[in-house]
């Protein structure tokens, strides 16, 4: 049996590029978030908000937040799935409460 030896540079190219994070291609390791194709990352996004996003469309007002153990005093909105407690003036996540589910038990 015979082994042929590659050039190095044949070697170099089929290797995979690891400019990020877990092997993530280096367009998306710019990204924010990091390694999340921007469709996949708006829909993430969508669905889960954090701290010091801005919550800008599609939630739903809790207008007596006490009725689930919150405190009157706050501001908090639904989103999907997830509550969360945001500054009334700016809609700024301050905290996660929990999913809705948890919530309301």
């Amino acid at each position: 049996m015979r082994v042929l030896a590659l050039p190095l540079i044949l070697i170099a190219l089929a290797a995979p590029v690891q400019a990020g994070p877990q092997g993530c291609p280096p367009g998306l390791a710019k990204k924010s978030p990091a390694c999340v194709p921007p469709g996949l990352a708006k829909k993430q996004h969508h669905d889960h908000y954090r701290v010091g996003d801005r919550i800008d469309r599609d939630y739903i007002v809790i207008r007596y937040p006490d009725r689930y153990g919150l405190d009157p005093g706050q501001s908090y909105y639904r989103v999907g799935n997830y509550v969360y407690r945001v500054d009334r003036e700016t809609r700024e996540v301050l905290d996660l409460i929990g999913a809705i589910a948890a919530v309301l038990d």
